[in-house]
């Protein structure tokens, strides 16, 4: 059964984990009935390992309760949602069993370690499915209103034929080689470096974009500084610095993915680039509220990108906020995540991205690891049954 409570009353939510991402989730829950209308929910339980921070982050976020046992919350009758913001390590053992507890759950990306994980996880969601239980995957950029602009003027036909994709997601918070260590930089916590920690994003993009899926891999890996300090001294990094990937999509489209962790210069740089044979789109998440678009029907002697300030009340989510040229920041897009996952399970409807696009990056990102083992052999993928999906995007 669907944990709905009985009485129709608030949602009650559970989340796991309260540093970045629970930071960054705490503030889409504590303010998106602000600004959009929902379901009536109640933060009620904030999870972490450590008593005495759980309970500090707890009261500055907005959080009722505290709890230091993932499992005692999923025991709880007025518990409905679970919002698991732990490391990926953590992600198959308590989306499964949340699942299987009949609660709603957010899972932030990538969906697991493992590709073997992402299945079962998967799994446990459509089956829990059927039981009218939710789940997504938080790929919180396709809520970004330039992104989803850019799928609309897309799939709209503005730029034609799509014929290639350049994807680039860079960062240099490790381009220090005296940066210290963390769990992000060793297998065993983090499955993988750069590749799974923003790569994902680069490569959802390339298939929320284009509605598509990729047929062939090619990447590389790189690890650039191999040992940092550490409690113990010295200390080996366990995963890359740097991806590089090449995918061949069904429609025959070529994207190329690059993600690195130390590209310096770069604080949080996901860009994009689609070419289609009528137009083409650019965008930087540096500059999140801006679109550069080309119209090649235009004459010749007018083509050009141009930029759009999306902040007008018809692009996607943006009614809800500011009048027009009031920009609006990365946070709002756990916002209107958030506000799609709770429109979801108040309709009945399946939200997006589903756990199976989660296993559709990660079968993306094995094969970059595959092919980068195997010095950039081309690894073949089946591309998997499409049904038809129902989403809750836009305002």
């Amino acid at each position: 059964m669907s944990q709905e409570p009985s009485d129709k009353g608030p949602l009650g939510v559970a989340m796991i984990g309260y540093a970045f991402m629970g930071k960054a989730h705490s503030n889409a829950w504590r303010n998106v009935a602000s600004y959009f209308e929902v379901p009536a929910f109640e933060q009620k339980i904030l999870v972490g390992r450590d008593a005495a921070a759980v309970s500090e982050a707890a009261a500055k976020y907005g959080w009722n309760e505290t709890a230091t046992d993932w499992r005692s919350v999923l025991d709880r009758d007025d518990i409905h949602i679970v919002d698991i913001c732990a490391p990926g390590w953590m992600h198959a053992e308590i989306a499964i069993a949340a699942l299987e507890a009949g609660k709603h759950v957010l899972l932030e990306k990538p969906l697991a370690n493992t590709l073997a994980e992402a299945e079962a996880i998967t799994a446990a969601a459509e089956a829990a499915r059927a039981r009218g239980v939710q789940s997504m995957v938080g790929f919180n950029y396709r809520r970004v209103p330039a992104l989803a602009l850019a799928k609309e003027l897309i799939a709209e036909g503005r730029l034609g034929t799509v014929r290639q994709v350049r994807a680039a997601y860079l960062q240099d918070w490790l381009a220090d080689e005296s940066a210290p260590m963390t769990w992000r930089l060793t297998k065993d916590t983090a499955g993988s470096g750069a590749l799974g920690d923003i790569a994902s994003h680069a490569i959802d993009q390339v298939l929320f974009l284009l509605d598509d899926q990729v047929t062939e891999v090619s990447g590389r890996l790189q690890t650039f500084v191999r040992r940092r300090p550490g409690a113990q001294g010295l200390e080996d990094v366990t995963v890359d610095d740097a991806a590089w990937a090449t995918l061949t999509l069904a429609s025959g489209v070529v994207a190329s993915v690059e993600a690195s962790r130390v590209a310096t210069g770069r604080k949080n740089s996901l860009q994009l680039e689609v070419y289609g044979d009528k137009g083409a789109i650019m965008f930087d998440l540096e500059n999140l509220n801006e679109l550069r678009f080309l119209d090649a029907t235009a004459p010749a002697r007018e083509q050009g990108f141009r930029r759009i300030l999306v902040s007008e009340p018809e692009h996607p989510y943006l009614d809800a906020w500011w009048p027009q040229g009031h920009i609006i920041g990365w946070e709002h897009t756990f916002t209107h995540e958030v506000r799609d996952f709770l429109l979801a399970i108040d309709g009945g409807t399946e939200p997006s991205p589903s756990f199976e696009d989660g296993l559709a990056v990660q079968r993306i990102l094995n094969a970059v690891e595959e092919s980068a083992a195997a010095k950039s052999s081309t690894i073949q993928l089946t591309p998997a049954a499409r049904p038809a999906a129902t989403t809750t995007e836009g305002a």
